[in-house]
C-alpha cells in the first residue's frame, strides 16, 4: 500500500511540474489624466472627509445618517450581495482540493430449499458489508481552476466596492433629500409671507374702492393675486410629503408618522471642499474600484476559457473493506481492496462550444474595458460639473440677495405711492410679483448650493479610499 501512495505521489509531482499555467494579459483603459480640475478650489477648501455630512453642521442630518446607515434597505441588499459573493469564492476554491467520499453498505438475504420428496426444508442465510473510501483530484495543469478562484476573488471585491459605492449614494439621498424637504418648507415660508403682503393690498384696495379712490378693476385684480399666492401653496405642499415620504424610505422608516424638524436652509453651512488632482480620483471612487474589479475577473475567465481547451488530468483512488458478514468486517476475514489511477481527457470535437466559450469571455473583458473607461471619464465629469456648481453658484447667491432687498423696497415704495394716489395698481402688483419671484429664486439658489456640494463630495468618493478599504478587508 505505501508503495503505490509514493508512486502516485510522485505522478502528482511530476505533472504538478510539467504544468504551465495559461495567463491572460490584463487589459487597461487609456485615458490621458489632466494635472489639475478647470475650476481651482478655494484657499479655505477641507480636504474631503469619511463623514463628510458633517460639515454642514446640522445634527438633524447627522442624526438621518446614522439612521439610513443602520436601517436602509438598500443597504442591506448590497450587504448580502458580499455575502454571496464570499461564499461564492469558498466554492471556487474547492476545486484546488481532492474529493473525498466515504460509502459504507450491507445486504442480506434468505433462500430456503424444499426437499424433493418430503416437507423438509433448508435454509441458507447470505449476508455481506463493505466500506469504501474515494477520493479524486484533477491537476490544475494549466490553471482553469485557479482563474476560477481568481475571478471569483475580484467579482468577491467588485461586490464589496458596490457595496461602499451604495453606503455613499445613500448618504447623498438622504443629505438632499433632507435638503430639499427644508427648501420646500423655506418657499412656503416665503409664499405664506407673500400671501399675507397680498392680503394686505387687498384690504387697502378694498378701503379705497370704498371711498372712491379706486375702481373695481383694483379690487378684482388684487383679489386674483391673492387666489394665485394660495394656489402656489398647494403644489410646494405637495412635494414637501412626497419627498418627506422619499425620506423616510431612505432612512429604513415608514412614512407615516415621519417627520423632520428643520424649517430652512439659511442656518446650514455651505463647506468649502477640496478636489485634489484628477489623479487621485482613481483610487478614491468605489465604483472606479468595482469596474476595475470586474475587469479583473473577466480576464480571469478568459484565461479560464482557454484552459479548458486544454487536456485534463485526473487522479483518483479508493480503499475498501469487504466481508460475508458485517460482524466480521474487523476480522482477519475482512477482504481489503486498494486502488489508484490516472485518466486524461482531451478535448477533440465539441462543434465549436469551447472557442464560443473563449470568444465569449474576450469578447467581455473588452465590453468591462470600455466600460471602466467610460466610468473613469464620468467621474471626472461629475467632479468637473460639480465644482462649476459650487463654485458659481456662491456668486449666483450673492447677486440673488442684492436683488431680493432691491425688491422688497421696491415694494415699500410702491405701496407708499399707491396709497398717495401717484402710482396705480399695476405697480404695486408688479413690485409684488418682483418680491415674490427674487424670493423663491433665492431660496432654490441656496439649495443649489447645498446640493452641489453633496454631489462633489459624491464625485470624490466621499472619503473613501481604495488602499483603506483593501486593509479593512473589505
Amino acid at each position: 500500500m505505501s508503495k503505490l501512495i509514493r508512486r502516485a505521489t510522485a505522478v502528482v509531482l511530476m505533472c504538478s511540474l510539467s504544468g504551465c499555467a495559461i495567463v491572460s494579459p490584463q487589459l487597461k483603459p487609456d485615458v490621458p489624466v489632466a494635472g489639475a480640475w478647470n475650476e481651482a478650489a478655494p484657499a479655505e477648501a477641507a480636504a474631503v472627509s469619511p463623514t463628510w455630512w458633517t460639515s454642514f453642521g446640522s445634527p438633524e442630518l447627522q442624526s438621518l445618517v446614522a439612521e439610513a446607515l443602520a436601517g436602509s434597505p438598500d443597504l442591506a441588499i448590497a450587504t448580502e450581495r458580499v455575502r454571496q459573493a464570499e461564499a461564492q469564492v469558498r466554492v471556487a476554491g474547492a476545486s484546488l482540493f481532492p474529493v473525498v467520499n466515504a460509502s459504507a453498505g450491507a445486504s442480506g438475504g434468505r433462500t430456503s430449499k424444499v426437499g424433493g420428496t418430503g416437507s423438509a426444508k433448508a435454509a441458507v442465510v447470505d449476508s455481506a458489508a463493505d466500506v469504501n473510501l474515494s477520493a479524486s483530484y484533477e491537476l490544475d495543469l494549466w490553471g482553469r481552476n485557479r482563474a476560477g478562484v481568481r475571478s471569483a476573488e475580484s467579482s468577491a471585491a467588485a461586490s464589496r466596492f458596490d457595496r461602499d459605492a451604495a453606503q455613499i449614494t445613500l448618504v447623498s439621498g438622504v443629505a438632499t433629500s433632507y435638503f430639499d424637504v427644508l427648501a420646500l418648507r423655506a418657499r412656503l415660508a416665503i409664499a405664506r409671507e407673500n400671501l399675507d403682503i397680498a392680503q394686505q393690498v387687498f384690504d387697502l384696495v378694498s378701503a379705497r374702492a370704498r371711498n372712491g379712490a379706486a375702481s373695481a378693476l383694483d379690487v378684482s385684480r388684487q383679489e386674483a393675486t391673492v387666489l394665485s399666492q394660495k394656489a402656489a401653496l398647494l403644489p410646494l405642499e405637495q412635494q414637501e410629503r412626497q419627498t418627506l415620504a422619499a425620506l423616510a424610505v431612505l432612512v429604513g422608516r415608514a412614512p407615516e408618522g415621519f417627520d423632520v424638524k428643520g424649517t430652512g436652509i439659511t442656518d446650514l453651512d455651505v463647506p468649502a471642499i477640496d478636489a485634489g488632482l484628477p489623479a487621485e480620483l482613481l483610487v478614491r471612487r468605489p465604483d472606479l474600484a468595482s469596474a476595475e474589479a470586474q475587469l479583473a475577473a473577466a480576464n480571469a475567465d478568459v484565461a479560464a476559457a482557454r484552459a479548458a481547451m486544454l487536456p485534463t488530468i485526473t487522479l483518483t483512488g479508493s480503499a475498501g473493506l469487504a466481508s460475508a458478514a458485517l460482524t466480521s468486517l474487523t476480522s482477519a476475514g475482512a477482504t481489503a481492496a486498494i486502488q489508484i489511477a490516472a485518466s486524461l481527457l482531451q478535448p477533440v470535437f465539441d462543434g465549436g462550444r469551447l472557442r464560443g466559450q473563449k470568444a465569449i469571455a474576450e469578447s467581455r473583458e473588452r465590453e468591462l474595458l470600455e466600460t471602466y473607461r467610460k466610468a473613469i471619464l464620468s467621474a471626472f465629469s461629475d467632479v468637473e460639473q460639480a465644482l462649476a456648481g459650487t463654485s458659481r453658484l456662491g456668486q449666483q447667491e450673492e447677486l440673488q440677495d442684492e436683488v431680493q432687498t432691491r425688491a422688497r423696497e421696491s415694494l415699500r415704495l410702491a405701496e407708499i405711492r399707491y396709497r398717495g394716489g401717484a402710482d396705480d395698481l399695476l405697480t404695486v402688483l408688479d413690485a409684488q410679483r418682483t418680491l415674490f419671484s427674487a424670493q423663491d429664486q433665492l431660496a432654490q439658489i441656496q439649495l443649489s448650493r447645498l446640493q452641489a456640494a453633496v454631489s462633489l463630495y459624491k464625485a470624490l468618493g466621499g472619503g473613501w479610499i481604495e488602499a483603506q478599504a483593501n486593509g479593512a478587508g473589505g
